[in-house]
């Protein structure tokens, strides 16, 4: 999947053949140091490659060579199903040879006992058993030690060959020349156990890991699944079924009851209602008429309606939700610097560490000294795990952007979510995000008696303005009215900023702000001056009619608050976040907005190129500040901020606007994102807590170091089992966050 901007281009591909977090370093090594790549990024976790680079420069065959020179594979033409196909045929693999280094791992351990057929204590019956566990079975660490080896670099592989291969031919050498050791005074043991069940044990990690690994993409997985296959479309006279991948923008389609629309468009025939749960996470069905538009993949619950197609392809919204998944999950937040850092130097600093223990208890080791030196190298070899500390990062992050994809909150990059974690102060749009965004009356005062011939006026005038204002009024005026208006509309003139004049049936009718009848000589009764200052107080525009120069009506006029903005302004102050308002309204409006959903600080009459410089300021105040608008008329406000939430609504401007876009205008995602981003910050800190002490704890027993006061030597194979486990466990703490109880 790619994108482009100017000669700049970003792609994201699959990449086989990668053991650990080692191989991902090698490979986004080779990428970036390529000609003309400006930013390289390989997921482990995801086995996914992230690569930005002047298209003048690079070609897709360059990356390909690129990874190829290292040893690995990348596919550029990615169906989504590729990495899955992989991953069942390498668990099949890793099946098949776990099954027989099993069998054969237990037949040697069990020489250890002394009660079994003596066959077993033969060493060279031994190695007949261990030698198809060393290199059939054991192959691809093998193969992952000479790749690294070949571009000058360590990883994983390379220690558990060392390890293992230091236990093996040793143990190789003894057998063969056992009599001449035993004649020369010299202690001798084979390690043909340890070495195959040290083998046995990393492949079964590598085996639960890899199972695990599976379920932290079932995210984009359950995207992929939603795409529709087949849709009906309009052929002259008749629906014919055809592939989606063959609609054309302008196509039209029929979508029946039960079946899912299959791409983005807009109906133009019937009227329906959507299940919209799965692309936006809205629980509740959304009705849908002619002109509305309709998203691909949501769900069909009633009617049947045709639909006019207006994005098909990797146009459409699930495949833009899709690609920025993929992308976000393969993205590194900041806090991976330091441990990419780490683990560059970890492999070549435990083969040190490992030499300088085997000299160490050379020196000064209990009889027999060799061999407690080699068992306690083989041991610092084995247990040292740097797959650990790769996988920490993105198995979290992978699991906490699918997440935040399921409910409806998308983060467009690693380095927004964890930025997100710190947040101090958040600032809310009025108009469209705790409002919604579209005004209404809310008051209506007749002077007169007239009640119904003042509407029938009312409407007949403003259905001709197009001023937000005067579609509230229309729209009331509309709802009161037995039938449609057929009233004559002369010498209409709207005067802008202030209202509207016009004569209907030859009488001359204001309709407008004080200001405006002001203008025209008109008075306002003096008793409904106070009532006039309660709507205004209420924050709501007090519009007035006038008749023969007379008042007859006034109406108070405001954008209604979201149900949700009051309980979501309470969360946020829990969670320790202050909630701040940012409108160009008037401060009297603004103020009464603010007091309803009980917010303290409000910044008012600020015009739109003034938002940006607002955000600015309000960040000196504020560590770090969120903004939450549009995703359209706020995009350099929300570019500002330290992180931009766009209320996208789930159009594809909103999701490009912002560094996490909310598919639905839900106010309550704002929490939830917010909970979504230190849930997913606290898992990484608990992986490379876990990752870290792991070996800053293990590596030091594998040494010996409690040997001197407690007599205790680590075993080899305990060693292997240790880490194999340390993978798994971080894999199974990110999963943990599916669980996850958000705000």
């Amino acid at each position: 999947m790619s994108t482009k901007t100017d000669n700049k281009s970003t792609l994201s591909f699959h990449v086989s053949g990668m053991h650990c977090a080692s191989c991902a370093t090698n490979i986004s090594r080779k990428l970036s140091k390529t000609t003309g790549v400006t930013e390289a990024a390989v997921n482990y976790a995801n086995e996914q490659a992230t690569v930005t680079f002047n298209s003048d420069q690079v070609t897709t065959d360059t990356l390909v060579a690129a990874v190829s020179s290292v040893g690995y594979v990348a596919h550029i033409e990615d169906d989504g199903d590729i990495a899955e196909v992989e991953r069942a045929k390498e668990l099949q693999s890793l099946k098949s040879k776990l099954q027989v280094s099993g069998v054969l791992s237990v037949l040697l351990i069990a020489s250890m006992v002394p009660a079994v057929p003596e066959f077993l204590h033969n060493p060279w019956v031994l190695m007949v058993l261990a030698t198809p566990v060393q290199f059939w079975v054991g192959k691809r660490f093998y193969q992952g030690a000479w790749s690294g080896l070949k571009n000058f670099s360590a990883n994983m592989d390379t220690l558990v060959v060392l390890g293992t291969s230091v236990a093996y031919f040793y143990s190789v050498v003894v057998t063969i020349f056992g009599a001449q050791f035993t004649e020369a005074g010299i202690e001798t043991h084979v390690y043909f156990e340890a070495a195959a069940a040290i083998i046995t044990f990393i492949l079964l990690g590598k085996y639960l890991e890899i199972r695990a690994k599976a379920q932290t993409s079932s995210a984009i997985k359950e995207l992929l699944n939603l795409q529709v296959k087949t849709a009906l479309v309009k052929k002259g006279r008749e629906w014919v079924e055809v592939p989606t991948d063959q609609v054309k923008v302008g196509d039209t389609l029929l979508v029946k009851p039960g079946e899912k629309v299959a791409v983005d468009g807009q109906v133009s025939k019937g009227e329906s209602s959507i299940d919209e749960s799965m692309v936006t996470g809205e629980s509740m069905p959304v009705s849908k008429q002619v002109g509305d538009a309709v998203v691909g993949a949501t769900l069909n619950k009633s009617g049947s309606f045709e639909m006019k197609a207006t994005k098909v392809g990797s146009e459409t919204m699930l495949a833009a939700i899709i690609r920025s998944v993929k992308e976000a999950q393969g993205s590194r937040p900041p806090i991976q610097a330091l441990v990419d850092t780490i683990a560059s130097y970890f492999v070549p600093v435990v083969i040190v560490i490992a030499v300088a223990t085997f000299g160490v208890w050379m020196i000064i080791g209990p009889e027999p000294r060799f061999l407690f030196a080699l068992v306690s190298m083989i041991n610092v070899l084995i247990i040292a795990c740097p797959c650990a500390l790769g996988l920490a990062t993105p198995t979290s992050l992978m699991v906490g952007m699918g997440k935040g994809a399921q409910l409806g909150v998308l983060i467009k990059d690693a380095r927004a979510l964890e930025i997100a974690n710190k947040v101090s102060a958040v600032v809310f749009d009025k108009t469209g995000t705790l409002t919604e965004g579209s005004p209404t009356v809310q008051a209506a005062v007749f002077v007169t008696g007239a009640e119904k011939e003042t509407v029938a006026q009312l409407y007949a005038v403003e259905e001709l303005s197009h001023h937000p204002l005067a579609t509230a009024l229309a729209l009331y005026a509309k709802e009161k009215l037995p039938s449609k208006s057929s009233l004559e509309v002369q010498k209409f003139k709207d005067i802008s900023g202030k209202g509207v004049t016009a004569q209907v049936a030859g009488i001359a009718i204001v309709i407008g702000s004080q200001k405006l009848l002001a203008e025209q000589t008109i008075s306002i009764p003096e008793q409904y001056t106070n009532e006039i200052q309660g709507l205004m107080e209420k924050g709501q525009t007090v519009t007035f009619m006038a008749v023969k120069g007379k008042l007859v009506a006034f109406f108070g006029i405001a954008d209604p608050v979201k149900e949700k903005s009051a309980s979501v302004i309470e969360t946020l102050k829990k969670m320790g976040v202050t909630s701040i308002m940012l409108t160009g309204d008037n401060k009297s409006t603004a103020l009464a907005i603010a007091k309803e959903v009980d917010i303290t600080e409000v910044v008012a009459e600020v015009l739109p190129d003034q938002k940006e410089k607002t955000i600015r300021e309000l960040r000196k105040k504020y560590p770090v500040v969120a903004m939450v608008g549009d995703g359209i008329n706020d995009a350099p406000a929300l570019a500002t901020a330290d992180v931009g939430i766009a209320m996208g609504g789930g159009t594809d401007v909103a999701i490009e606007s912002a560094g996490v876009t909310l598919l639905r205008s839900d106010i309550s995602l704002v929490p939830t994102a917010l909970s979504l981003s230190k849930a997913t910050m606290r898992n990484i800190r608990q992986n490379l807590f876990w990752a870290f002490g792991y070996n800053v704890v293990l590596i030091p027993v594998a040494m010996g170091v409690l040997y001197p006061t407690f007599g205790i030597v680590l075993n080899p194979v305990l060693a292997g089992a240790a880490m194999a486990f340390s993978s798994v466990s971080v894999v199974l703490n990110a999963l943990r966050l599916k669980t996850t109880h958000l705000e």
